[in-house]
């Protein structure tokens, strides 16, 4: 049987100890210790603590701290990267909102220069400029995929300056038209005097020519109160595009030197630019020596007295605005004349 022996901190001297035996030598920091009877084994004589404990657990514990620690940082960064990517999502719908307004506000503004119309061709050519200028900025809009608010911001100062450049057309093409319209106004009114002018100087010579020749204008037939009327199926109206008949009355004034008998009475109706309604079957006669077309003729029998007579012009197309005149001839002279304004 082997013993051993240990040295108790607290007797600072060797313990042995054994199951059996009946002696043992030990020598332990120069000392002899002779044992002849058997030591029992005692817990008590044991400190624990000044043994190194065994550290598993500390380890276990501190390993699930960082797990748990870097799951949480794991998460944060998760969060953050997932609210990134909404915001980057949030901005891009929006870039691409922004992109389909500019998209459609240029396509309106290239409408409204489509409408834009002038006869002015220094004008027509920096229109067409401006035109192939948005056109140009439409494609560039439509083949962009890169987008942010600085691009944005510089497709608006395009469209802006565009849409300027647009408005001073506007105003320019408003001026002239004006202008047109003032000088269009003028040309009627000095169309309309042409046409009175040309009837007072036929009248003037037609007063000559009855000056020279008294005897035969005493004899000469005479209309009064003539008058030119217009309808739109036998119902009066000033309005050109409407009229499709034209009526002239008059009476044949009494004249006791006039020769009784038939007389075939013409008329011939004036247009605004001094054109002649011609008859429909293309007829003429003769006045002051020359062959000229009439508008309508009718036969009467004229005894001398008052003879109220109308002469019709039917199937009237084509009328415009203006300042229309009619003269009623008889003996190859001019005997009456009057004028209507149609709207």
């Amino acid at each position: 049987m082997r013993f051993f022996c240990t040295l108790h901190p607290k007797s600072h001297g060797p313990a042995c100890r054994g199951v059996s035996g009946a002696g043992a030598v030990f020598d332990g920091r120069k000392r002899l210790c002779l044992k002849t009877e058997v030591m029992e084994y005692n817990e008590n004589d044991y400190d624990y603590n000044d043994y190194p404990r065994q550290e598993g657990d500390s380890s276990t514990k501190g390993l699930k701290i960082a797990i748990v620690i870097l799951l949480i940082i794991l998460a944060a960064v998760t969060f953050l990267f997932w609210r990134q990517v909404q915001a980057e999502k949030a901005q891009n719908q929006e870039l691409m909102v922004d992109k389909d307004t500019l998209t459609n506000r240029l396509t309106v503004l290239l409408g409204e220069m489509g409408d834009l119309k002038t006869d002015n061709d220094t004008m027509s050519v920096a229109l067409m400029n401006q035109r192939h200028v948005a056109d140009s900025l439409l494609d560039r809009l439509k083949k962009e995929r890169s987008w942010n608010y600085s691009k944005i911001k510089k497709y608006e100062k395009e469209l802006g300056t565009l849409r300027a450049t647009m408005q001073g057309f506007v105003r320019q093409i408003d001026s002239l038209n004006r202008l047109n319209k003032l000088l269009a106004g003028e040309n009627v009114r000095m169309k309309r005097e042409m046409t009175s002018l040309r009837l007072r100087t036929e009248q003037a010579e037609e007063m000559n020519q009855e000056l020279n020749n008294k005897v035969k204008r005493g004899s000469q037939l005479r209309a009064r109160e003539v008058a030119l009327h217009t309808y739109k199926r036998n119902k009066q109206t000033n309005k050109a595009k409407q009229v499709d008949k034209l009526v002239t009355e008059f009476v044949l004034a009494a004249n006791e030197l006039a020769i009784p008998g038939e007389r075939t009475i013409y008329i011939r109706i004036i247009m605004p630019d001094s054109e002649i309604l011609g008859a429909h079957d293309g007829g003429h006669f003769t006045f002051a020596g020359e062959s000229i077309a009439y508008s309508a003729k009718r036969v009467v029998d004229y005894q001398g007295d008052d003879l109220p007579m109308s002469i019709y012009y039917e199937d009237v197309k084509g009328l415009y605005p203006g300042q229309y005149g009619v003269m009623v001839y008889a003996d190859g002279q001019m005997i009456g004349n009057s004028d209507v304004v149609l709207y």
